[in-house]
């Protein structure tokens, strides 16, 4: 009889259930962590792609990028319109996709991005490959941009290397594949990206380097072009041709690798060969441009808009003043030159030799003594405290605190008149008018008059010891010029902005410096100087007034100057203030300013002063000859060693001795005429300006190709402190 089968206890049920282990906290945990990952992935996930549609709506359209530009474009204008110079970015023409030749598209892809066509804008296998990089080296050399982060770069934001900023590229990177086809991207990137020497897009970048437009690039020139994004400054064919044309190979290599082209294709292309453009001139008009351009800061509040800037420089007077002062300047050493409109405009500024050797602007920056130029606001103290160009002076020894000047031919001349002082620069009148009026009233007026730089009030400071700017004396001279009325130079009539004028210059002639009279005498002692003096090889045939200003050793040499509404300054010497031998402001400078200011005012109505003309007293009886510029042979010029270098008929009497031994014989008086003299006629100015048959008794014709300031050679007017 079969059993039935026994049921099991209790018991072991209970010990059969204990044998399943419980499940373990830190599984439980990770499980937790892991449901929580994943919800917040999944959180971050659609937060992700909530930013990345909110910020696809917030971009602009595609043809709004392809009309904003990058950065602000200034065009530079001179006074008849035509540009000066293109400054900040520049670009060419927008070639849509399909006119860029494939060679730059295949460039461009090949060494930028090779998975352009597959990533969604920010490629993970290029962030990993950088990642790892970044830990084989310590540092970051890669940073795994795609074009399209590129793209939002240049356009969104800048390039710090900051996380914040790159998951903002990341972010807009991801918008614009979302927003845009890959080939508006590349079309985008392809014109907006910078490829160095201001060039903005391949057509620049083409037009700069190559000289034609990007439609017509070769594999060759695609591949210097593309090789450029790297870096812009070090790859530049304009700037290094050797690591430029090594970049193009690198880039011929990468095109290869990913089956753009053939290695025969590579070979043949050829980088070494190709033909660039040459750079363009920087002709010596960026002086101008440089010292203008900076003023926009205080004029106008536009910094983003395309900018054009209407300026006062005249293209012909421009390469007039280069002209002069290349052509004037001793060897070795340099010039500066700036002329002034009768109301401020600058039309000529040249600041140095040559502006690609050197950008120093030696006629706004540079700070050097001027020497006896300077004595033109001692003479305007001396005559606002009250003296007459006709006043006496006794040119003779003098000591002022401890000071004692001395002319440069060691010699004194007695009592001669102001106008005569003045024409021959006596240092010891200049010291005795100084002392008279004040030194500090002496400081005050070259203050006045636009003086920027400080001016020490020592008895010397007559003699042009405190250093000043071209710029400023050129000034000063101006507002002589102008009647006594402040002139402020100035270099922007009009600035504006997509067509729209946002600053207009007004000119301001409230300012009364001087009295009308205390000018127009002023006026009549620099006529003087010019006709008769120091400054005779400025003479122009047309009426001049003018300093001249030498220091010592010959360090520098000026000669300052106006005529028919310009007023000119002409600045010579070495950039380390070494002495020139033979350099005075009666000789390069004056010359420089002669060449100069004939070709200025050729177009220009011959202008008289508003003063009479008055000679010296060393100089009477045959002022109209001295007054078209014409030899006075009633005196003698003698060098310091006292060799003639006019020639005097008839006696002498003591000698009026100027500046660095210029002197002046004064001739015995003539017995009276016979004959009436001459009458001013038409007759008369044929026979003094040459357009006449000469006469009879004249002497023979002068050498055409002889300078006109081949009569006077000797030195003109080195202070002696």
């Amino acid at each position: 009889m079969a059993r039935s089968p026994t049921p099991a206890r209790p018991s072991a049920r209970r010990r059969s259930s204990r044998s399943t282990p419980p499940p373990s906290p830190w599984r439980r945990r990770l499980v937790r962590v892991a449901i929580a990952l994943g919800v917040l992935a999944a959180v971050g996930l659609l937060a992700l792609v909530t930013a990345v549609y909110v910020t696809r709506s917030q971009l602009p359209s595609f043809d709004q990028l392809k009309s904003s530009p990058n950065g602000q474009m200034i065009r530079v204008h001179a006074s008849d319109g035509s540009i000066l110079v293109s400054l900040g970015p520049s670009y060419g023409e927008w070639l849509p996709y399909n006119q860029i030749p494939r060679a730059m598209r295949d460039a461009t892809v090949s060494v930028e991005d090779r998975r352009f066509r597959s990533h969604p804008g920010v490629d993970p296998i290029g962030l990993a490959r950088a990642a790892k990089v970044r830990w084989d080296r310590g540092r970051w050399t890669q940073g795994g941009s795609t074009i399209t982060q590129q793209l939002a770069r240049n356009i969104f934001l800048n390039s710090q290397k900051k996380f914040g900023r790159k998951f903002r590229e990341w972010l807009l990177a991801l918008a614009l594949e979302r927003k845009f086809n890959k080939d508006q991207i590349l079309e985008l990137y392809l014109n907006k990206v910078y490829y160095g020497g201001g060039a903005y897009g391949i057509d620049a970048a083409s037009r700069r380097f190559f000289g034609h437009g990007a439609d017509h690039l070769s594999l060759a020139e695609a591949a210097v072009i593309a090789g450029l994004v790297k870096a812009p400054s070090n790859y530049s064919p304009t700037a290094d041709v050797e690591a430029a044309q090594g970049r193009a190979g690198v880039v011929l290599e990468k095109m290869v690798e990913t089956g753009a082209i053939t290695a025969s294709q590579a070979a043949d292309a050829d980088p070494a060969g190709l033909k660039l453009q040459p750079p363009v001139t920087q002709n010596s008009a960026r002086y101008f441009t440089d010292w203008a351009l900076p003023q926009l800061d205080v004029l106008i509040d536009e910094q983003d808009a395309p900018l054009d800037v209407w300026t006062t420089l005249d293209p012909a007077m421009q390469r007039a003043a280069d002209a002069a002062v290349r052509a004037q300047a001793p060897g070795g050493t340099q010039g500066a030159l700036v002329t002034l409109d009768r109301d401020g405009a600058v039309r000529a500024m040249v600041g140095g030799r040559d502006y690609v050797s050197s950008i120093y602007n030696r006629a706004t920056q540079a700070v050097r003594q001027p020497g006896s130029a300077f004595k033109l606001f001692v003479y305007l103290a001396a005559l606002e405290f009250g003296h007459k160009p006709e006043d006496v002076v006794a040119d003779e020894p003098v000591t002022i605190e401890g000071w004692s000047p001395r002319n440069d031919s060691r010699r004194f001349s007695g009592d001669v008149s102001l106008r005569t002082a003045f024409a021959y620069s006596l240092n010891t009148v200049a010291a005795k008018l100084g002392q008279e009026a004040g030194f500090n009233s002496v400081a005050d007026m070259a203050r006045r008059f636009g003086i920027s730089t400080p001016v020490n009030t020592h008895p010397s400071m007559v003699l042009g010891t405190s250093d000043v700017r071209l710029i400023d004396m050129v000034r000063a001279f101006a507002s002589v010029a102008d009647g006594g009325v402040a002139v402020t130079p100035y270099g922007i009539t009009r600035v504006t902005a997509n067509g729209q004028t946002i600053y207009t210059h007004e000119v301001d002639r409230s300012r009364v410096l001087v009295a009308p009279y205390v000018a127009a005498e002023m006026t009549d002692l620099l006529q003087t100087a010019v006709n008769t003096g120091t400054g005779r090889a400025a003479q122009i045939g047309r009426p001049v007034a003018g300093k001249t200003g030498t220091t010592s050793s010959t360090k520098d040499g000026w000669f300052l100057g106006f005529s028919s509404g310009l007023t000119t300054g002409v600045w010579m010497g070495r950039d380390d203030a070494r002495p020139v031998g033979g350099l005075h402001g009666g000789t390069a400078p004056a010359r420089a300013f002669a060449q100069f200011m004939r070709a200025a005012t050729a177009q220009r109505p011959i202008e008289q002063f508003q003063t009479q003309v008055t000679m010296p007293d060393a100089m009477m009886g045959n002022e109209e000859d001295s007054y078209f510029g014409q030899p006075d042979e009633g005196v003698t010029v003698t060098d310091e060693d006292g060799n003639p270098v006019g020639v005097v008929p008839g006696r002498t009497a003591p000698a009026l001795d100027g500046e660095d031994g210029l002197r002046v014989e004064r001739p015995e008086p003539a017995p009276a005429p016979t004959e009436p003299r001459e009458r001013l006629d038409r007759d008369w100015l044929d026979r003094v300006t040459g357009d006449g048959p000469p006469p009879r008794d004249a002497p023979p014709a002068r050498d055409p190709r002889a300078r006109p300031d081949d009569r006077y050679s000797g030195p003109d007017d080195r202070p002696s402190a």
